[in-house]
């Protein structure tokens, strides 16, 4: 066991982002990547605790009561009477696409001296929510304050990420989730994806390295020779893209939580991106679903 690993107790804390995706046509969706695994974690039997921060407006309130209706903890949401609620604003351009996300937004301001007193399980984090410095103190203070391994996700999102700053948080994660894309921005070797992720995991001491491939799936490798490729089982419609890695990625930190076999765990979280993506929008709302699956996972 080296000085990065710890034994998983009793709830993981999610630290990041909660925002609303704001359509053209006056629609917005609830999500961030850190509020969706979170949503996730909740539905498959854990009590994760959300670190973020919302405004003091009719968006935070809103996620307020969408998280109390979801039996989420609320502790560890802060309020924030100057910065409005985290927001992303999408258009279509020639029916693509385009995102503008909001700055100086309220969890841009995720207070460290306001942090809850916990002793979690497993600490997940993004990279979104570290663009600003007060954010990145308080994740820092958290870290510093909560002995627990570290699940970073990383979300490179132009112009909001630094090569170095991101390769810093890499050296103290435990597990890391990077898609193809992410991997070859931070790599550059121009080698093959699989020497790329070793490289990277040996840099950083990693116990383990998920790299997701968009439709064609997924690997994982750890330092032991480790090497599990899987893919979707059968061709799906897509709906929607949106939240699909944190899908996967809530899988596999419920796969760490229970201690599953890597392969069963990869299974699993690809099988839960599939059903995602054939749906619209990041988080599932009928607890059935979730229910059902924790079934087919006894």
């Amino acid at each position: 066991m080296n000085d990065k690993q710890h034994s998983l107790q009793e709830y993981p804390v999610i630290f990041g982002e909660v925002l609303f995706d704001c359509f053209e046509d006056g629609n917005r969706v609830l999500g961030g990547a850190p509020f969706n695994v979170a949503w996730h974690l909740k539905a498959f039997g854990f009590d994760p605790m959300l670190v973020s921060r919302v405004g003091c407006d009719a968006m935070g309130r809103e996620i307020r009561e969408t998280m109390s209706d979801w039996k989420m903890r609320l502790r560890g949401l802060q309020e924030d009477p100057e910065h409005p609620t985290g927001e992303v604003r999408i258009r279509l351009s020639n029916g693509q696409p385009e995102f503008e996300i909001k700055d100086d937004r309220a969890y841009d301001h995720i207070d460290a001296l306001n942090l809850p007193d916990a002793e979690p399980s497993l600490i997940y984090h993004g990279t979104l929510a570290l663009r600003h410095s007060r954010s990145t103190e308080a994740l820092a203070t958290l870290l510093g304050q909560c002995p627990a391994p570290v699940f970073m996700d990383v979300n490179l999102r132009d112009p909001w990420w630094r090569a170095g700053e991101v390769q810093a948080l890499m050296s103290r994660a435990n597990w890391l989730k990077i898609n193809d894309v992410e991997l070859g921005l931070l790599t550059g070797s121009g080698s093959s994806l699989r020497s790329d992720a070793e490289n990277l995991l040996a840099r950083h001491d990693l116990d383990g390295l998920i790299v997701t491939l968009g439709s064609e799936g997924a690997f994982f490798l750890n330092p032991h020779g480790e090497y599990i490729e899987c893919a979707p089982e059968t061709r799906v419609e897509v709906a929607d893209t949106v939240g699909a890695g944190d899908g996967f990625a809530s899988v596999c930190i419920t796969g760490l939580l229970k201690n599953w076999p890597w392969q069963q765990t990869m299974t699993r979280a690809q099988r839960f991106a599939s059903l995602l993506v054939s749906q619209r929008g990041a988080i599932i709302s009928d607890p059935e679903i979730y229910r059902g699956l924790r079934e087919q996972w006894q």
